[in-house]
């Protein structure tokens, strides 16, 4: 199942240097590793923002929310999950 999913993340401003750099690099990992086993299938960044928008390619609702529930940033993200379906007018599809 293809999902689109748009993350905005706001860190608080008194948080730990140590804590906030621990905890973006966790992040990282888990979505590259995440990306390599074809999950994440994409991710983009948004200009001017904390804010990604990203493709997940995953076996049904309940493997997206486990991802995301387990990204490091998660407690500090506000989320917003579209399905996706192939559009009739996609000449890759055809």
């Amino acid at each position: 199942m293809l999902f689109a999913v748009g993350m905005d993340v706001a860190l608080p401003p008194d948080m730990d240097p140590g804590v906030r750099a621990d905890t973006i690099a966790r992040e990282k990992a888990y979505s590259q590793e995440l990306q390599r086993g074809g999950e994440w299938v994409s991710i983009w960044r948004c200009v001017g923002r904390y804010s990604n928008l990203s493709i997940f390619d995953v076996a049904d609702n309940e493997r997206l929310h486990e991802i995301l529930w387990n990204l490091p940033l998660f407690p500090f993200m506000t989320v917003d999950v579209t399905p996706l379906a192939t559009h009739p007018s996609d000449i890759a599809a055809g």
